[in-house]
């Protein structure tokens, strides 16, 4: 039989984590209940799981600004099934708004909520993700906390139209942008469609970061399988949050922890899924920093052998024609994963405690248009394509699905610009030299570099260019790109120029060749020369070198995108345990 607490109520047994703070009658556990009793019943502290929600809604977070309504279901839920809510608010990043850019905050909010998680007297947490680094951080932050998670995606927008077409939330906005560059749409009509773009709550309605990564958390196993790619104004969003607060409390009565469930088995099957989804380069690094959390030994040569072989099978923006919305109508990231289940690894388990595999079963193609057969896929090999050589010796990523063709292999002359400062600068300018053949080439943009690693790797092209037709070049950075651009992109190149990759000694003119079925990315200059080179000051210093504060503290200690762009000191994991009692 259990002691008696304040008012007759339970005091808890030492079965739970949170029973270190509650239990006992001791002054310590009086002033934890006491404090806490803020319409709390006594009986909340008899050895019920408390479950934290870690919840990143926020007003300056567009795509997060529904997550208090997703967290009231989960509350609802965590209620039914004999636990304890307790929201927790979290560092919120809007993708769209945060300057200079969202990457160069990732790991902070990762950290910031591992050690929220960490301090308080939690036994499980569900984790809201809605803007790009939502989830990546959250994961990274359960990862290394180790405390049972379960992820509820957001969810993208409803599709916007303007004048009787889709609108892509991203995609149309670079289409859009570089036709007025180009002259073929006039400025007036590119505004008029700003307030058809964003239809509802929810995020990015294109197979961009957001989504990509709401189905690696899926692919993953870290949701309950079906959710990924549900609507933010779906009610069976909030039905399938309801569950997930429930599931929580029984994860945490069982012990179901990320070191438990996540193995590398269940990265292989995120990898299979981000090629056959489509998915955003994003996901590398996120993925990446994730496993690196985990322990796990994951790198960039598995996307490329895990991800080369995948078949493209979903027809979504922009690497195709469709939208989130369509997608979730289709029959979701299940129905894909079922026309590639032998690719998948059977053992990876989900937070239901059963394998991936065996939630496949019912899963069913609704309309092929949109989510194509395994007989019948846009490309036949479409994973994420690694590529190194003497301008990527770590490693650069690009995107097949999204590139033309054409420029797959490719020789052409670099047009090499310093900084995105300098690239604003120079790129308008009719006499810039650059023609179709060129290769533009942009540095000082990496994780140390910018600092930050920001999405600017799909580069605007020359408007002379564009006048004439040219829609796509070859483009090379040491930044990411948005989930939601497309073009003949290589991006992550490591190491970046800031940290003395050989991106930074590259000369507007030397000879630069791409070739994707070799995985290669060269610069034609004879290495003895390339030694001999100096890169120039504003290719390595970026545009200032921080002198303190978060900023700081990144640039002394992140690691290149090759190693998921997480700071050293962070990876690995540390666990719940807290060493000290402040009383």
């Amino acid at each position: 039989m259990l002691p008696t607490g304040p008012e007759g109520g339970r005091v808890p047994m030492a079965g739970q984590r949170s029973a270190q703070w509650y239990a006992g009658n001791d002054r310590n556990a009086y002033i934890h209940r006491a404090w806490m009793r803020r319409g709390l019943p006594a009986h909340a502290f008899d050895g019920r799981p408390h479950i934290a929600i870690a919840n990143p809604a926020s007003d300056l977070a567009p795509c997060n600004l529904h997550l208090d309504q997703v967290a009231a279901s989960v509350k609802q839920g965590v209620w039914e099934a004999g636990g304890v809510p307790m929201n927790l608010p979290v560092v919120s990043l809007g993708e769209t708004l945060v300057r200079p850019t969202a990457m160069l905050w990732r790991n902070m909010a990762a950290m910031a909520t591992e050690e929220m998680l960490r301090a308080n007297p939690v036994d499980g947490v569900v984790l809201l993700g809605g803007c790009d680094k939502t989830i990546p951080s959250l994961l990274m932050a359960a990862a290394s906390v180790d405390l049972p998670a379960v992820v509820v995606p957001g969810g993208p927008m409803l599709t916007g139209t303007f004048r009787g077409t889709a609108l892509g939330c991203g995609t149309d906005v670079w289409k859009l942008s570089e036709e007025v560059r180009g002259g073929n749409l006039s400025e007036r009509d590119f505004l008029e469609s700003e307030s058809s773009m964003i239809r509802s709550r929810g995020h990015c309605n294109t197979m961009g970061t957001a989504s990509t990564m709401a189905c690696m958390a899926e692919a993953l196993g870290t949701t309950i399988p079906g959710i990924a790619g549900t609507p933010a104004p779906d009610s069976r969003l909030l039905e399938t949050a309801h569950a997930s607060g429930r599931l929580a409390v029984a994860m945490a009565e069982r012990g179901l922890r990320p070191s438990v469930q996540l193995s590398r088995a269940s990265f292989r099957n995120a990898i299979v899924a981000l090629a056959a989804i489509g998915g955003s380069t994003n996901a590398v690094v996120h993925l990446l920093a994730i496993a690196g959390r985990l322990g796990i030994d994951l790198s960039l040569d598995d996307f490329d052998a895990v991800g080369a072989g995948v078949p493209l099978l979903v027809d979504l923006q922009p690497a195709g024609r469709h939208l989130m919305e369509d997608f979730h109508r289709a029959g979701g990231l299940l129905a894909v994963l079922r026309e590639v289940r032998d690719l998948l690894d059977p053992a990876a388990l989900t937070v239901t405690g059963r394998p991936l595999a065996e939630h496949l079963a019912d899963a069913r193609i609704w309309d092929e248009t949109v989510i194509r057969p395994r007989t019948d896929p846009l490309q036949a090999d479409a994973g994420i394509a690694v590529l190194r050589g003497n301008l990527a010796p770590d490693g650069a990523v690009i995107k097949p699905a999204a590139a033309s063709p054409a420029l797959l292999r490719h020789r052409g002359p670099a047009v090499v610009f310093d900084s995105i400062e300098d690239f604003h600068h120079r790129i308008d300018d009719p006499g810039l030299e650059a023609d179709a053949d060129s290769v533009l080439v942009l540095r000082g943009c990496g994780p140390k570099g910018y600092p930050g690693m920001p999405e600017v790797a799909n580069l605007p092209l020359p408007p002379r260019l564009l006048g004439r037709g040219v829609r796509d070049m070859v483009r090379i950075c040491d930044g990411r790109m948005s989930g939601t651009a497309y073009g003949t992109v290589v991006l992550h190149v490591a190491p970046e120029a800031a940290a003395g990759g050989p991106l930074g000694l590259i000369r507007t003119g030397d000879i630069i060749e791409l070739d994707v079925a070799a995985r290669r990315l060269d610069v034609a200059v004879a290495p003895e020369d390339l030694r001999r080179r100096e890169p120039p000051a504003a290719a390595v210093a970026g545009y200032a070198a921080p002198a303190r504060g978060w900023e700081r503290l990144y640039v002394d200690h992140v690691l290149q995108a090759d190693r998921g762009a997480d700071l050293d000191f962070l990876v690995g994991a540390s666990g719940h345990e807290v060493s000290r009692d402040s009383h």
